[in-house]
């Protein structure tokens, strides 16, 4: 069964004309289905968890990363077993500021070409991400489908939401918020661990743990990242000078930025960050506020993306 999660205020200049024509076709082809209009943060988890509580095992996102997110988080909480998430299939129509996750698999804004593809592309097991952390000694989860950053990486987000209004939902905001976020921050003292090997006691000043390899509208942190073998791709930079940051600047978009020596990279399944202090994270995008400690897990092939046939 096919549902539609729609967020109206992604892309919203084109939206009209892609649920007219996403409807039309479906309705055309005698395709039986039903769809939610979001209306507040986190509605789309509602919405996911909601409707494959009810048994839909098709889900069509018209949204950016951050809708999408939403979404694998409603079905990765939904009462279900594993089996039944497993068998789940997701699918993507990008209208987002970013589309990270979307340029990995060659989905652009083209949203007839997108709607094709779910339709006619094959269905590839995908990993999830899943973030755990403790508020007043309650355990809490927050899943992610193409990455987590500490550091830099949320404040960005944080400043890209704030220039929002004033540049319109372009990817060149995350490049201004990355420049604010770069004089900014301020390291925060923690200790690294992946899959149970300590990798670095340090300041951090940024780091992001990636699912796919883009971030920030095409920002290559983790390069050879690939959402579909078990494993993170994973990035830091203790405090750096201001000649590294220019060199890294240099190298953002182009995937040579992990070449750089101050660059640490590392791969694993389960990566802890040990700290007591306040640590701002965003997972695809989303802003989330804890105390430290948090562990960062891959949960391998936990769900299906239908993506072309040549990937």
């Amino acid at each position: 069964m096919l549902a539609i999660i729609i967020n109206p205020k992604s892309g919203k200049n084109y939206f009209r004309a892609q649920r007219k024509y996403l409807f039309q076709l479906l309705r055309s082809q005698h395709v039986a289905f039903t769809y939610r209009v979001t209306q507040y943060p986190d509605h789309a988890i509602e919405c996911a968890r909601e409707l494959v509580e009810k048994g839909y095992d098709q889900l069509l996102v018209l949204g950016g990363d951050g809708t999408l997110s939403e979404v694998i988080n409603g079905i990765m909480r939904a009462e279900i077993s594993d089996e039944q998430r497993r068998r789940i299939r997701f699918g993507l129509m990008p209208r987002g500021t970013g589309n990270d996750w979307g340029r990995f698999w060659g989905l652009t804004k083209n949203y007839k070409r997108s709607l094709d593809l779910f339709f006619n592309g094959k269905d590839q097991p995908v990993d999830v991400g899943c973030v755990t952390y403790w508020r007043n000694g309650i355990e809490h989860h927050r899943y992610f489908i193409n990455s987590i950053g500490f550091g830099v990486d949320p404040l960005t987000c944080q400043y890209a939401i704030k220039l929002k209004p004033y540049i319109g939902s372009h990817h060149v905001n995350y490049l201004f918020g990355l420049f604010a976020a770069l004089i900014k921050m301020k390291p925060i003292d923690m200790q690294l661990m992946c899959d149970g090997k300590n990798i670095v006691k340090a300041a951090l000043y940024t780091m992001n743990i990636g699912n796919g390899p883009f971030s920030g509208g095409g920002i290559r942190q983790n390069p050879t990242a690939d959402p579909r073998d078990g494993i993170f791709n994973s990035m830091f930079v203790e405090k750096p000078t201001l000649v590294q940051i220019l060199k890294a600047i240099g190298r953002l978009f182009n995937g040579k930025l992990t070449e750089l020596p101050f660059v640490h990279s590392y791969e694993g399944k389960h990566i802890e960050l040990k700290t007591r202090r306040h640590l701002q994270f965003e997972a695809d995008g989303i802003l989330m506020d804890i105390m430290g400690p948090c562990e960062v897990r891959c949960l391998h092939h936990a769900i299906q993306m239908t993506v072309p046939q040549y990937c």
